[in-house]
């Protein structure tokens, strides 16, 4: 039985993605879900190779078997789809540091890869992107509902947007200090990362109904 639910976890940032995409076969979204749709489409292809990689690697010839870069992929294409999200909003609250935080980010890739990391390293994923991704991404939730708090009380916040933010900010939240020390776990605790990755997977899902959430009301915002 742990075994089997194992499993389910093992695929969960596939099948937990197939949620959200259900309701776009049948819930045309407005514009300003375009990025999120764009991720939900793009995450699939990339966490399908993801965990194809991984659960076959040992078939696969040894220059194939590394899958750390589609993480590093997955976590650029995350943070430019959903920034473009937030500026999309056009909430009127600390816009021009909205819009200067992608270009920042995109410096952080060329100094960080040019100079430190490897963008396609064999042995290791990028905990410093997924981490500065997060963090970056939990900024634009947080302004999100600082700018709803000041909001008139009587506007109605449970609208899709905020379903889709909701999801996004408990997802990085909760990962974090995952990817922040995750290379440090799996070399010196390689069994507790191994199973700290349940978190992450389980807080996917989180994610991805939230999303799905957002997309099912979008004809009724």
């Amino acid at each position: 039985m742990l075994h089997i639910l194992q499993t389910i976890l093992d695929w969960s940032e596939v099948w937990a993605l197939l949620i959200p995409a259900a309701v776009l076969l049948y819930k045309k979204q407005p514009v300003i879900h375009k990025p999120v749709v764009f991720y939900v489409w793009l995450a699939l292809v990339i966490n399908i190779s993801i965990d194809t990689i991984w659960k076959f690697r040992k078939y696969l010839p040894a220059s194939l078997s590394s899958n750390n870069y589609l993480y590093n992929l997955h976590s650029v294409i995350t943070f430019f789809l959903f920034s473009s999200f937030f500026i999309g909003l056009k909430q009127p609250f600390i816009v021009k540091i909205k819009k200067i935080i992608p270009f920042v980010f995109i410096v952080f890739l060329l100094v960080n890869f040019v100079f430190y990391e490897n963008f396609f390293d064999y042995w290791r994923l990028s905990s410093r992107l997924l981490s500065v991704e997060a963090i970056l991404l939990l900024f634009y939730s947080l302004s999100y509902f600082l700018f709803k708090v000041h909001e008139n009380v009587n506007v109605n916040i449970f609208t899709t947007d905020f379903w889709i933010v909701t999801g996004l900010g408990l997802y990085v939240a909760v990962n974090f200090f995952i990817f922040l020390l995750y290379n440090e776990l799996t070399t010196h605790m390689i069994n507790f990362a191994i199973n700290l990755w349940n978190v992450h997977n389980i807080s996917y899902i989180v994610f991805n109904l939230f999303i799905a959430k957002g997309f099912y009301g979008s004809d009724k915002h």
